[in-house]
């Protein structure tokens, strides 16, 4: 909504534009009248619409024709100022001052205009009958009003009208020669209702009417109005009230009813209280509201955000298979001005044997998309309508901003749940297919993806000592001589090579050296395709040694050329790692010298020597023997 109004009044001389002025500042008739009154300003508090409210004057013998070019473009709302009792000021509306108006303000974006016919007192008829024509040939004219400075008859009426032109204006919303909604008020009206119709059954049953009623005019309906309501849409359309409820058609046919009314002010209450502007687009200040993302923080949906998704999934849910067909995710992006998801979501997000995106998958891409780009998300979450089905001020209020990596790792602790690995590997590697992997394709499965449909995401859920957390794995385009930020930023980094490549391994030894021997962050190697033959890699240290020499884990075999699901046991364990980053082991097994080899079998003995069960000796080793490779 504006935030104030500038109202410019026009006419042939002596028709009592001045007059109306005074009057309305006063509230009495001037005894002497100026040639022109000086600009006004009324405050908001004393306005009906609560905003500051300019008016200007115009005098033919004051002010020159470029001034007068200059208020009309300034203004947003005119009058055009007639006498009832002199037909050339009437003739003069259409003949000189519509045209004049036109001719000075853009096609696209006119300013409505008013016509006002003072003088009333001095005759007993109406102008309406000759002022209804003129009316109804041109769009821009929102209502006609007749009023009286002397006696002060309608003076607040005019201003109060002139206004809500332009906080409430018809020329966006209504068709007066079609007498019906314009499209895009039509388009807006159809998303409000699809998202008051919380169960998405088609209508708006009496509990949601009273939300909704709650929601943009903060009161309920009492019983017999909401009856009153239903009544005069039954009486006008055979299909507004189904069961009961109010369909989409009675639900625009309401908004038809009040604007024919004159009270298009209620739609527009139910519009902007929905997001829209003037122009019925929806506001940056709606879709993407303020949120402070310091340095090395992530975003993430907090609880409340999780259940108002749970609940969108579940109203088109239509066949309860917890999966989303192609056509119920239509059905739910139909609130939205273009399609959000593409088919490359197939592959980013587990599905099931359909390929359509399953309960998990769905949460899971809103998981992604908050943390990529959480500007993306809140304005998704606006198109849903998170804050008015939430009560919420904004979309802000789904969003949970981490606290610094740096303060986890001090703390040796973390709150988050969502936790980046990014994967590296020479071109062939199997970067991909582990990615696929994770989402339960074998090698069978990724065979059928298109590669106009490839992802370079997948994320999905493992479990961490009972704890459910979201792993996002990010497939790293190969280019060794440049990676950006992005590429580094993260909390684990998978290294694969291909065994069946000699020239595999050397990609990753180099990044290593290059990019993470001195980083916090715990790195892993992969050797990828373990099912094939492993051949020797043409680097000066095999795979073993060099993750020996710089005290990795050893390389982890993986493949995804398997009949069942391949095994997510891998997974598991990144998302660990990046959990307890400062828990990871600085030696490893292969790492163990013979002198710690003796000093473990020596604790070993002490501790027997304390119990009476020496077949406990053997299982009592080789706990030791692991929690000394993890120290």
């Amino acid at each position: 909504m504006r935030k104030d109004v500038r109202i410019l009044l026009v006419g042939e001389p002596k028709v009592g534009k001045t007059s109306l002025i005074m009057s309305l500042v006063s509230e009495e008739f001037p005894d002497e009248v100026p040639l022109r009154a000086e600009e006004i300003t009324i405050p908001a508090d004393v306005t009906p619409e609560r905003v500051p409210t300019h008016i200007v004057d115009y005098s033919e013998a004051e002010q020159s024709d470029e001034q007068l070019y200059q208020e009309i473009s300034k203004a947003n709302v005119i009058c055009i100022v007639y006498s009832v009792n002199n037909k050339k000021s009437i003739e003069k509306v259409t003949s000189h001052w519509i045209p004049l108006i036109n001719d000075r303000t853009d096609k696209d974006s006119r300013v409505p205009l008013i016509l006002v016919g003072n003088k009333s007192d001095l005759v007993e008829h109406s102008s309406m009958e000759t002022i209804l024509p003129i009316m109804n040939q041109y769009q821009d004219i929102e209502t006609c009003v007749e009023c009286s400075a002397k006696n002060l008859k309608n003076i607040s009426e005019l201003f109060y009208y002139a206004q809500k032109a332009v906080l409430h204006p018809t020329g966006p919303l209504y068709c007066p020669e079609e007498k019906e909604l314009k499209p895009s008020c039509i388009k807006s009206l159809t998303r409000i209702f699809k998202v008051s119709d919380l169960d998405n059954d088609g209508i708006l049953n009496d509990n949601e009417l009273n939300f909704f009623q709650r929601t943009c005019f903060n009161t309920p309906l009492a019983p017999q109005a909401l009856e009153d309501v239903k009544n005069v849409v039954r009486r006008n359309m055979t299909d507004g009230v189904k069961d009961n409820g109010l369909s989409l058609k009675g639900f625009l046919f309401l908004h038809t009813l009040f604007i024919q009314r004159g009270r298009h002010e209620t739609t527009w209450t139910v519009l902007r209280r929905f997001g829209y502007d003037d122009d019925l687009e929806l506001t940056q200040e709606y879709l993407f509201p303020m949120i402070k993302m310091p340095p090395d923080c992530t975003t993430e949906l907090n609880h409340n955000a999780y259940l108002f998704l749970q609940s969108v999934f579940d109203k088109h849910d239509k066949d309860r298979d917890c999966a989303l067909s192609p056509e119920e995710v239509k059905d739910l992006f139909k609130v939205f001005p273009y399609m959000p998801w593409g088919p490359d979501v197939n592959h980013t997000v587990c599905t099931n044997e359909k390929g359509w995106i399953t309960y998990q998958g769905y949460l899971s891409q809103w998981t992604l998309t908050t943390y990529l780009d959480v500007q993306r998300s809140l304005e998704y979450l606006g198109y849903l309508g998170y804050s008015i089905i939430c009560e919420q001020e904004s979309q802000a209020a789904a969003i949970t901003v981490t606290r610094n990596k740096r303060i986890d790792l001090q703390k040796k602790q973390t709150q988050r749940s969502v936790f980046r690995c990014n994967v590296l590997g020479a071109r062939g590697s199997g970067k991909s297919g582990f990615l696929q992997a994770f989402l339960g394709k074998n090698l069978q499965g990724q065979r059928r993806i298109r590669e106009d449909h490839k992802s370079f995401y997948a994320i999905s859920t493992t479990y961490v000592y009972g704890q459910e957390k979201y792993l996002l794995l990010h497939e790293v385009m190969p280019d060794f001589d440049f990676l950006s930020e992005a590429d580094l930023a993260c909390d684990v980094v998978c290294l694969v090579y291909d065994i069946n490549n000699p020239r595999s391994f050397e990609y990753c030894a180099k990044v290593y050296k290059q990019y993470f021997i001195d980083s916090k962050t715990p790195c892993v190697v992969i050797a990828a395709k373990s099912d094939l033959h492993e051949v020797r890699q043409h680097y000066s240290l095999s795979p073993h040694e060099f993750c020996r020499k710089h005290k990795l884990h050893p390389p982890q075999p993986f493949t995804c050329s398997t009949t069942e699901a391949p095994n997510k046991d891998i997974y598991t364990r990144l998302t660990t790692m990046a959990m307890y980053p400062s828990s990871q082991p600085t030696c490893s097994l292969y790492s163990l010298t013979q002198r710690s080899v003796t000093r473990l079998c020596q604790l070993t003995h002490r501790l027997l020597a304390r119990c009476s069960f020496p077949c406990l000796w053997l299982p009592l080793f080789l706990f030791l023997l692991h929690v000394f490779t993890l120290c």
